[in-house]
């Protein structure tokens, strides 16, 4: 027996794996290990389909306005709320990193349109910091899909859900 095949079978013996098994030979280990893998493979796998195979569906768009920021100016208390609205509607649907990127620049552009650059590079810090995917809140890129969702490109039927749903707006 060779010193890798030691190690390994003393590892097996002393249920180092995590598997519940004592080995009398270094052969009924490995029978012993590729059955349980083999387990788990199919377990996987079982669970992969189960996944794609349920669809989840989108909740209703809402919005609330510029989150944590004001919808406008003292003079004009809603100046920018539309812009904020379109926003959260693409942080609604989600989508790829390069979407939301186009999403929080488009935020930008239409608040320095109102007349209003710095507020608009201020706007576009904040949700560049605080609307990541990876952060379970209603402001999130991907809410109006079960957290988490992360990054991820929508799907010809989810784009269909979206696009069913733009009666309800």
């Amino acid at each position: 027996m060779g010193s890798s095949e030691l190690i390994i079978s003393k590892l097996c013996k002393q249920n180092m794996f995590g598997f519940s098994f004592q080995t009398h030979s270094l052969a009924e280990g490995f029978v012993s290990l590729k059955s349980k893998f083999r387990h788990v493979v199919m377990a996987s796998f079982i669970m992969s389909i189960s996944c794609v195979v349920s669809a989840e569906n989108i909740k209703p768009f809402t919005s609330d306005g510029c989150s944590a920021f004001p919808d406008g100016t003292f003079e004009q208390k809603k100046l920018w709320l539309s812009c904020c609205t379109a926003h959260d509607y693409s942080y609604w649907q989600g989508g790829t990193y390069d979407e939301r990127l186009i999403a929080d620049k488009q935020l930008r552009d239409c608040v320095s349109k109102v007349g209003e650059p710095q507020i608009a590079s201020l706007m576009l810090a904040g949700v560049r910091v605080g609307g990541s995917p990876y952060f379970p809140t209603s402001f999130r890129w991907g809410y109006g899909w079960s957290y988490p969702r992360f990054y991820k490109v929508l799907t010809a039927a989810e784009k269909m859900q979206i696009l069913s749903r733009e009666n309800d707006l």
